[in-house]
């Protein structure tokens, strides 16, 4: 009987375990399979298990829906249909998983061929995906910087660029031989035979402090480093500015993110339903909160769009808690062979999430498979609070403040120590080598000899010790008053004196045998180059040379031998003999102010005459024209910056506008003046950003000047150009001194599509060309005393060979010109076709015209 018992009780209480065991043993696996298109259910597809029994498969019902009780050893579940690409999605070890798979359809199913179903056209309307991103959307304000009243923050950065995709053939090239120390394996791939050649590296720690009402962000730069290169051959700064404006910090809840001078449309922006596809692609329960996966595609793959993922909180605040960028191949950009981003963000403990980790790597490559420039900025954030009151002292320092000016470049062990415990995760080994290696660089005489001549081919100037000759494109060139021109000239730098600069050049004309020359020395009053920024210099110079009245050129001399060719009659010309003191300070605000004193003769030459009505009907020709001028000049330029080059400064520009007002005076009798005037200037610039539309640069001046019976000369002679190049600022087809006012009006507009409409032409979209058009008009008039066809006391109008008048004010209308265009070709030009609008009855004036202007971009 005991025996009985013990086996009834041993089977009672194996039956009760065996459940549980199978139970351990088991996944319990239910789902649904959709059309990833048309987010409709796709009936009968087959569901197989991976890793464990190879024949355990199921199908989904008419609904798309399937259930399975499969071994835990199994790996994944493989999910296919005729029709669709096969899809595989991992396994976990929890008992009960659910997993919405998503099919792509496929035209071709491996050996099987077969008619695919009607592609169903995606649609916004119904679907979750869409529904989904509004709701980030409708959440961003909540999710964002900007929307927390006080935030502070700890912020390491660092950006590092080197030369990339170089293989060994290059790398033990015979050149290269004395400087194998500098190259790297590329631990990005996996080839083995890659190696890169870093060349800069910069790191900043800050303290971020963030107030929304009053509106203010301030970075104190608590710690900051560079790898520089030697001043003479570079602006360091600039170039460290540039790479910053290049790499700029990705804003993902922006409508617009700024990267390589472009504006990208964010996949969370207000309008991005328009312009991508969104995709529920995985649902992630392994963490929390739960996550989606939302997969996101431009819906035209050459738009400066985004493509890659979102993984979007389920916990009701519908936040990014991470995403991963990168463009598509066939995108309309420039020299770029792959960009990356990587954004992360975290909790604090008020439960707002804040952005902890950005990272943006673009390669940069004129050919697919060619040498490069590879480059990444990180940007890490940690110490993240929110409501803590700060004195307004602390929101009264610039944007970017440098507290530590000893930590810019360290010195000691205990510095390189104080670097290491800063930074928020350590250096890789490419870029801890950098500082040092730049630094050996520089020491090596053959770097320096090819850093010279590059210099010199950039920049135009050759380094003599202390001294600049240069530029070397003014040396020759050809004008049809001074005939062929020589001309040599230079300068000293820093290398001389801190302090003191002079500049000058000397030029000789063949035809009209005359000597011209220009002489100047500056005084810098805060001890820092008059080439660098803040400016603060005093200057004084003398010069004697010929000028075009009306021809205002940019970033060009006047006598580049590229302009020596021009449209039409081109012989009125000025001799300038002219003496100016001049003074200028430039703020850390970008806000700067100029004045100075000028007092110059002119002399006609060419065609141009100073002609004075006589009563008789004839005309007194006069030699020359002396006037002294007094001004003083106002210019604001919020966050401009720049790079800095051997002659000109080469804006990066903003969304910011740029102010500028400027006021002369002429000063009769002083130094013998003639005339006395007051001129009262003012400008607007605004780069106007629309998105996916390009943007527009928009130009608007004015000009007023009080003064009776003046002559041309001191008049405002509107800028023309009649060489055959595209100039910004000028009107391409008027010609030289054709309109003069005393007061005027002007509209400039460039407006730069940046490919939106020829991305949807086929041939044009593989080309990558881009669109541009511009508008420019100008208004004005003269007041009777300044007008020559009113008064007899100035100088008449300008008259041709033929004695035809060349010279006018404006009639009823404006003058106006418009013009399209195409850019990027080869990745360098623009040519535009130029239509001048009215005032065709002037002698040569051009209905149309053909001009071109070299432009890089990305």
């Amino acid at each position: 009987m005991k025996t009985y018992i013990l086996r009834f009780t041993f089977f009672l209480l194996l039956s009760l375990q065996l459940p549980l065991v199978w139970a351990q043993q088991t996944l319990h696996i239910t789902g649904k399979v959709f059309n990833a298109d048309s987010y409709e259910p796709i009936p009968y597809a087959t569901v197989t298990v991976l890793g464990g029994d190879k024949n355990l498969k199921t199908t989904t019902n008419a609904n798309g829906e399937y259930t399975m009780n499969i071994p835990n050893s199994a790996k994944a579940i493989r999910v296919s249909s005729i029709g669709f690409s096969a899809e595989e999605y991992p396994l976990n070890q929890d008992p009960q998983q659910n997993i919405r798979v998503m099919l792509f359809p496929s035209n071709s199913i491996e050996e099987i061929v077969v008619t695919a179903p009607r592609r169903l056209k995606y649609s916004n309307k119904n679907n979750p995906a869409v529904e989904l991103i509004r709701k980030v959307v409708e959440h961003r304000d909540e999710n964002r910087l900007t929307g927390q009243k006080l935030a502070e923050f700890d912020q390491y950065e660092k950006i590092s660029l080197g030369l990339s995709n170089l293989d060994a053939k290059f790398k033990n090239k015979k050149i290269f031989k004395k400087y194998q120390f500098l190259f790297q394996e590329d631990d990005s791939t996996n080839s083995g035979n890659n190696f890169l050649l870093p060349a800069y590296m910069e790191e900043k720690f800050s303290k971020v402090y963030y107030r929304k009402d009053p509106n203010a962000k301030k970075q104190y730069i608590l710690a900051e480093r560079k790898a520089e290169f030697d001043p003479k051959f570079v602006d360091n700064d600039g170039l460290s500015k540039y790479f910053n404006r290049l790499y700029d910090e990705v804003e993902i809840y922006d409508n617009n993110i700024h990267i390589l001078t472009n504006q990208f449309l964010s996949p969370i922006a207000n309008s991005a339903p328009t312009f991508y596809r969104y995709y529920i692609t995985d649902t992630i329960k392994t963490s929390q909160p739960y996550l989606v996966e939302l997969s996101f595609f431009p819906r035209n793959k050459a738009d400066l769009l985004f493509k890659g993922k979102l993984y979007i909180t389920l916990d009701g605040q519908y936040a990014v808690q991470r995403a991963e960028m990168t463009v598509n191949d066939d995108i309309n950009l420039n020299f770029v062979r792959d960009l990356a981003i990587e954004l992360a963000f975290k909790k604090n403990d008020d439960q707002k999430y804040y952005l902890s980790k950005s990272s943006l790597g673009i390669d940069f490559s004129i050919t697919d498979k060619g040498k490069g420039i590879k480059g990444k900025r990180v940007v890490l954030i940690d110490k993240y609070q929110n409501g803590i009151e700060r004195p307004d002292s602390i929101y009264q320092v610039p944007d970017k403040y440098v507290v530590n000016q000893e930590l810019v470049k360290p010195k000691t062990e205990e510095e390189e120590t104080l670097w290491a415990n800063m930074r928020l995760e350590p250096l890789q080994t490419s870029e801890k080598i950098i500082y040092e290696n730049i630094d050996s660089l520089q020491q090596m005489p053959s770097f320096r000899t090819f850093m010279d001549i590059s210099t010199l081919i950039f920049s135009g100037y050759k380094q003599a010790g202390p001294l600049e000759i240069g530029p070397v494109n003014t040396f020759y060139s050809y004008n049809p008053v001074e005939g062929f021109r020589l001309r040599v000239g230079g300068r000293t730098t820093d290398r001389l004196s801190k302090r003191f600069y002079m500049e000058g050049y000397g030029a000789y004309g063949f035809e009209d045998q005359k000597w011209k020359y220009f002489l100047s020395g500056t005084y810098s009053l805060n001890n820092k180059s008059i080439y660098k920024f803040p400016q603060h210099y005093v200057r004084i110079s003398a010069s004697y040379d010929t000028k075009i009245p009306g021809q205002n050129l940019e970033f060009i001399q006047e006598d580049n031998v590229l302009l020596s060719f021009k449209r039409g009659e081109n012989k009125s010309y000025l001799y300038n003999e002219v003496y100016r003191l001049d003074y200028k300070v430039e703020f850390s605000n970008n806000f700067s102010v100029n004045a100075g004193l000028a007092t110059w003769k002119q002399n006609p030459a060419g065609v141009l005459a100073f002609r004075l009505p006589q009563l008789n009907g004839a005309f007194k020709q006069l030699n020359e024209m002396k006037n002294t001028e007094f001004n003083i000049g106002f210019r604001y330029a919020p966050n401009e910056e720049y790079f800095q080059g051997k002659l000109y400064r080469t804006p990066i520009v903003n969304q910011y506008p740029i102010l500028s007002f400027n006021y002369a005076a002429g000063i009769k009798d002083l130094f013998g003046g003639e005339s006395a005037y007051h001129n009262f200037t003012a400008g607007v610039f605004k780069r106007l950003y629309l998105s996916q539309l390009g943007y527009a640069d928009i130009n608007v001046d004015g000009t007023y000047i009080l003064g009776d019976n003046l002559s041309f000369p001191v008049l405002n002679i509107h800028r023309a150009n009649q060489t055959y190049a595209y100039q910004l600022q000028s009107y391409n087809l008027m010609n030289f001194m054709e309109f003069i006012s005393d007061k005027h009006a002007s509209l400039n507009v460039q407006y730069y599509m940046n490919g939106f409409l020829f991305n949807k032409i086929p041939l044009l979209k593989k080309l990558k060309l881009r669109e541009v058009f511009s508008f420019k008009g100008v208004y004005g008039s003269l007041r009777a005393s300044n007008n020559p066809s009113l008064n007899n006391n100035i100088y008449a109008w300008q008259v041709n060979n033929e004695g035809q008048q060349t010279s006018y004010t404006f009639g009823n209308k404006p003058y106006m010109e418009a013009s399209a265009g195409v850019a990027n070709i080869f990745k360098i030009l623009r040519v535009d076709v130029v239509k001048r609008l009215n005032y065709l009855d002037h002698p040569d004036a051009p209905a149309w015209g053909v001009r071109a202007r070299v432009k890089f971009d990305f």
